[in-house]
């Protein structure tokens, strides 16, 4: 193996299995997410050292057989087909739950007769052994003829050993020679194996067996497609029958090897303590209670928790801008350093701890296993609304965002099904939004801390995310009426045994999604609050040198007066702007909702990305008020119109809330949802249909609350 080129390393295995604590434990924080080519389906990739080469892994989508039924699963079965020698994997590291491993050993025996190298890596041991289970790993390697190795990526035990096993195969540079079949495909399947081999293709006989099958889509070259289609029309072959034969014989000699090498103590002496938890948890009148306060303890935690480090940042912003006032000459290029540069990097960096906080609790919910419980409540109350239990991870997954949760609507299987989830998906409350419910939070209410942690700020944060999911229920019971299926659908759901949480995995993914937010919408922000700053900064030359004069001559005539002078002239100014023109136009429009044209500006910004309203409304706040000492909010508070009105009363603020809750304001999300349905029309029409309930409900609340 050339210590040049990188080797290439797959992990695969069950969902549920472990994979991606084992993908973490080999790579750290040295990952890429990307999308495979061609599909919206995500890949993460990550690197690290043994002995001096180079290794490339790569976490393929979870597959419980080499027959797919999703579209995540299919990459999966794409990729360890792949007849290319140059994009071939040199090893794959099979991940599979120890506690559970009958079922993970239909897969591994599978790719041991791709002839494909392979390390079986046991997971969950521990619970293997919390349960009884004890398995010979000698024995079991020596029959199946690949190295066993275990590991507990919580505890970090078993990775040198899995190290050393790599590094042993790159010295040997493939471990697949010493490989045996599983399966006797010739002697034990009735397929004429000797009359498909093409002497071209050195390939195994399952190899062909798949080629046989699904020659139709996969990703082989044309000449070997047209001779793959002549033998079946000639032999005749029936792929469902294959299937089948071929698993009942692998199963059959699972279960011998079940009995030789697996000890596994009954449960009826023995009841497991995921089950006395499930009888707390899923029971039907206290578990529903239970997911409520555990969904009050998550918001409440953003607002408590976060306040600290919150206030920390914003005074270092504000002490950083007042220092760069008074060292940097007065000119345009300090103004669009400390009022759009840094009002627009104050506006991302502020709700980072939120942002962190977030993931990391939803993480443990995820690790613990009681995501998946969550699932399972909510089933009976979404099939009243024509979705199913399978509904519930994409619907909980766009909490954090709505383009993964969109992609893994793949999941399930019924069409109408996956259409009504992707339409109201969008609806429940991503973490965009929470910026922008942190800010107009605290012009509702003030900061209030009863018996010492319960957040009032917290309490109407959790009511907008429930009501963000009351509403995506309501618009689905109406779509259901109008959408018609005679598909049947079924809801089969593994719930993973409960577990402590993987600490460092959850700290990863919490710096993970911190750098993709600071990375992914401090680009957009960035870029909007510096055109933002020049729309504000910059007007009709006339008119803006006309304003200039008269503000000069005010000056002189009351000298007393300068500082009061000088608001008025921001004031005045930045109404005379471009950005001001732009918004007295659409102001009309938005007056019913409560808006003034600074909320509109922020409003239109948004749709590039919702986030954006925070660091719009910093750079425009900012150019207005001239002062570096206040925070945001502070500044939105003491805002007033003409008549010297708060701008932000409590129906204003609540209309902008609701309307931010609802409106589709995502341009990434709408191309998302084009991809996946194939189709502009549901995509203008979701579009529509958001932001036409989000005006409608916006004006009632406004027009009740004033």
């Amino acid at each position: 193996m050339s210590k040049s080129k990188p080797l290439q390393v797959a992990l695969i295995g069950n969902p549920n299995s472990g994979k991606t604590s084992i993908f973490n434990l080999l790579t750290g924080l040295k990952q890429q997410v990307s999308n495979f080519p061609g599909v919206t389906v995500e890949k993460k990739t990550g690197n690290f050292k043994i002995d001096n080469q180079n290794i490339q892994v790569i976490d393929l989508p979870g597959t419980y057989s080499l027959y797919p039924r999703k579209e995540d699963e299919k990459i999966t079965y794409q990729i360890l087909m792949e007849d290319n020698p140059e994009q071939k994997l040199d090893l794959v590291l099979l991940i599979a739950d120890a506690s559970n491993l009958k079922r993970n050993l239909l897969f591994c025996s599978q790719i041991i007769d791709l002839n494909i190298p392979l390390i079986l890596v046991l997971t969950m041991n521990d619970i293997a052994k919390k349960n009884g289970t004890k398995i010979n790993i000698e024995g079991l390697s020596n029959e199946l003829h690949i190295p066993i190795i275990s590991v507990n990526a919580r505890k970090n035990k078993g990775l040198a050993e899995l190290h050393s096993t790599i590094q042993q195969f790159i010295l040997k540079q493939d471990t697949s020679k010493s490989q045996k079949p599983f399966l006797d495909i010739k002697r034990e399947m009735n397929i004429p194996i000797e009359e498909i081999r093409n002497s071209s293709y050195n390939i195994s006989d399952y190899n062909w067996v798949h080629y046989l099958m699904n020659y139709k889509t996969l990703f082989i070259n044309q000449d070997l497609k047209d001779y793959l289609k002549k033998v079946s029309d000639h032999y005749s072959i029936n792929s469902i029958k294959i299937q089948a034969e071929e698993i009942m014989l692998r199963y059959k000699k699972i279960n011998q090897l079940v009995k030789k090498y697996i000890v596994e103590l009954t449960t009826q002496d023995k009841k497991l303590y995921s089950d006395k938890l499930d009888a707390v948890f899923l029971n039907r009148i206290y578990g529903y209670g239970i997911l409520i306060f555990v969904f009050f303890i998550l918001f409440q935690s953003i607002f408590w928790v976060a306040k600290f480090p919150q206030e920390w940042i914003q005074s270092a912003f504000q002490k950083l801008g007042l220092f760069l006032t008074t060292i940097m000459p007065i000119s345009w290029f300090q103004d669009l350093i400390v009022n759009g540069v840094l009002a627009g990097l104050s506006g991302i960096c502020v709700f980072i701890p939120q942002i962190m906080i977030l993931f990391g609790l939803t993480s443990i919910l995820e690790d613990t296993g009681y995501m998946a419980r969550i699932s399972f409540l909510m089933d009976r109350l979404l099939r009243k609304v024509g979705l199913n239990g399978k509904s519930v991870m994409p619907m909980i997954s766009g909490f954090a965002c709505a383009i993964p949760a969109i992609l893994s609507s793949r999941n399930i299987e019924n069409k109408k099904e996956r259409l009504l989830t992707i339409l109201i998906t969008p609806f429940m409350s991503c973490s965009a939004r929470l910026p922008v419910y942190t800010i107009l939070i605290a012009l509702l209410v003030q900061e209030k801390i009863y018996f010492g942690f319960l957040s009032l700020q917290g309490l109407i944060m959790m009511c907008f995310y429930f009501f963000g999911i009351i509403i995506a229920l309501i618009v689905s019971f109406i779509l259901n009426k109008f959408i018609h299926s005679k598909e049947k659908s079924f809801f089969i759901l593994e719930l993973p045994v409960y577990r402590s949480p993987r600490w460092k995995n959850i700290g990863i993914t919490m710096v993970q999604k911190a750098s993709i937010f600071v990375r992914d919408a401090g680009k957009v922000i960035l870029l909007i609050s510096v055109l933002l700053w020049f729309l504000n900064s910059y007007g009709p030359k006339q008119k803006m040198e006309d304003l200039k004069n008269k503000y000069d001559q005010m000056y002189v005539q009351y000298p007393n007066q300068k500082d009061s002078l000088e608001r008025e002239y921001y004031t005045e100014k930045i109404e005379q702007s471009y950005a001001g023109i732009i918004g007295k136009k659409i102001e009309p429009f938005i007056a019913p909702l409560g808006y003034d044209w600074k909320i509109g500006i922020a409003i239109i910004t948004s749709f590039a990305a919702r986030e954006v309203f925070v660091g719009t409304m910093a750079t425009l706040y900012s150019i207005d008020s001239k002062e570096q000492t206040s925070t945001l909010s502070e500044k939105m508070r003491l805002a007033v119109n003409s008549q010297g009105q708060p701008i932000y009363s409590v129906a204003t603020t609540m209309s902008l809330l609701i309307f931010y809750a609802l409106a589709m304001q995502c341009m990434s999300t709408m191309v998302v949802v084009y991809k996946e349905l194939r189709s502009i029309k549901w995509m203008i029409f979701q579009f529509f249909l958001m932001t036409g309930l989000a005006y409608i409900l916006s004006f009632a609340a406004y027009q009740l609350l004033k």
